[in-house]
């Protein structure tokens, strides 16, 4: 990645951190605490990760801007919706998964 590509990428995050700053303020709790989950658990694809987040801001634009609260867009549970969003993607949770079960295999053996 050059230095081009670096500062787009840092232009295009701040362009985001806007975007969830004109968010109603329980909107903005929501996804910080949604962004910390997806950080320790979320997609090992860094560009997956982006579009996740760029989704969910969308979402919750679109629930703000019909008057719904946050929890009726996303449920009760911030951390379930997150999982169900993610699916089949590769995430960090998958690589320690895969650690520990290829770390008791060898152990084993």
């Amino acid at each position: 990645m050059n230095i081009r590509e670096i500062m787009e990428r840092k232009r295009a995050w701040q362009a985001h951190q806007k975007r969830v700053k004109t968010l109603p303020k329980d909107y903005q709790i929501v996804y910080g605490e949604m962004q910390k989950y997806l950080f320790k658990v979320g997609p090992v694809d860094q560009e997956e990760g982006t579009n996740l987040l760029t989704g969910i801001v969308d979402l919750f634009e679109e629930g703000a801007a019909s008057g719904k609260s946050v929890l009726e867009v996303i449920g009760n549970e911030p951390a379930a919706f997150c999982d169900d969003l993610l699916g089949e993607t590769k995430t960090y949770a998958d690589l320690c998964q895969e650690t520990v079960e290829s770390s008791v295999k060898q152990a084993l053996k």
